[in-house]
């Protein structure tokens, strides 16, 4: 077992504005014949005396912070977010914010302790990350990511389907050095985050950056997500993006992941038949595929463009909004149907990407102890090993 680092112990009470006496209270922590409950968490908190797991446990609960964070070298950077770049709507649910602030939180625990075991490695070079400025221009940055992802845009087009696509950019996205996870909940349904509230965050870091994707979202838009992430990571930004980016920032890395998947120069071609709404859609959702974006992404193209108005625009997206959420119920309908399936460590490891890889490595080198791989993975230390020779999904 690591050992814990005592200080974070205090931080992360203090953090939740608890006082010793409230803490104590709500930790359950009983007095014992020489010792009061506030002082055994004293103890605990200046090193003299070591909290059992279960403590950690409901210390973890009550501090809503992740059980990776006590084991880290130091207290996580202040700013949870980092930057919110997001324009909530006004139906805005605050509990899925609560949601988002704990799951940055767990990725950030996670990154620190990413962080420390890479830090001596002397073959990373991320010299994209924070590289570039918004006065460099969209064009700039896009190319500058084309050439840190040694990417083939036919290769990323000609795949099966848009999940087959994604692999194939997520692919070079790790292999640049960057982590990227997807989740869109705690670890279940009940504390499903919308896109609205969330849609993708990134990390900005020069030795373990990461980029987390809402898997709610549709697949053909996670691809333009990871992009969209990627240009806040080459400017150096972390923060929180949602679904409507009414803020300059935003737009402008929609603009770098516009850009990359749909040069303009290309999208110049693309010109529409007719003005009926129908035939529209149909023509968009055709081309849409072939290049591997989602449809209401050329709809607002178009829009911006003015080749359609706003209220066709509107009515375009909705459409296609529509048949998402159709396509996604039948899903489950089928899914709920169906005998089988991929199994849980399959679905774990597909969402922790080249994470699995790389703690799979720090595991088996000795620089890592089980525990602190199941931390990692949000797996428990006895699943650590079974995921690790768990099959890819195909």
């Amino acid at each position: 077992m690591p050992n814990i680092n005592h200080i974070i112990l205090s931080w992360a009470r203090e953090t939740t504005e608890l006082s010793i006496e409230n803490a104590a209270h709500k930790l359950q922590i009983k007095d014992g014949k020489t010792t009061s409950s506030e002082e055994k968490l004293l103890a605990y908190e200046n090193g003299t005396l070591a909290p059992s797991r279960s403590m950690l446990l409901r210390m973890s609960k009550l501090y809503h912070r992740p059980l990776l964070t006590f084991y880290l070298d130091k207290p996580p950077r202040t700013g949870d977010r980092g930057e919110d770049f997001r324009t909530l709507p006004d139906q805005f649910e605050g509990q899925e914010n609560a949601y988002v602030d704990v799951l940055i939180r767990d990725i950030k625990a996670r990154q620190s302790l990413v962080r420390e075991t890479l830090i001596d490695e002397e073959d990373i070079n991320l010299g994209f990350i924070g590289g570039s400025t918004v006065d460099q221009g969209v064009l700039h940055i896009a190319n500058i990511l084309r050439e840190a992802l040694n990417f083939d845009l036919d290769e990323f087009r000609t795949q099966s389907d848009y999940g087959e696509a994604f692999k194939i950019l997520r692919h070079k996205t790790e292999e640049a050095g960057v982590f990227v996870l997807l989740q869109g909940n705690l670890g279940s349904h009940h504390t499903n985050i919308g896109v609205d509230t969330f849609r993708g965050f990134a990390l900005a870091d020069d030795i373990a950056p990461f980029i987390l994707i809402n898997d709610r979202d549709a697949r053909s838009a996670w691809s333009f997500t990871l992009l969209h992430e990627m240009a806040h990571l080459a400017l150096g930004q972390t923060g929180v993006s949602g679904a409507h980016g009414e803020m300059q920032i935003e737009k402008f890395c929609n603009e770098v992941a516009s850009e990359f998947l749909l040069p303009t120069e290309e999208f110049k071609e693309f010109q529409l038949s007719s003005s009926d709404l129908e035939i529209i859609s149909e023509e968009i959702s055709h081309y849409a595929y072939a290049k591997k974006v989602s449809s209401s992404h050329i709809a607002y193209r178009l829009y911006r463009r003015n080749d359609i108005d706003k209220k066709s625009w509107t009515q375009l997206h909705e459409h296609y909004q529509k048949k998402w959420k159709e396509h996604r119920e039948k899903e489950k309908a089928k899914n709920k149907q169906q005998a089988g399936g991929p199994s849980y460590y399959v679905v774990r490891k597909y969402k922790l990407g080249a994470l699995v890889s790389l703690v799979q490595r720090l595991t088996y080198s000795g620089v890592i102890s089980t525990t602190k791989a199941g931390m990692l993975l949000d797996v428990k230390p006895l699943k650590v090993h079974r995921l690790f020779n768990e099959n890819q999904p195909a």
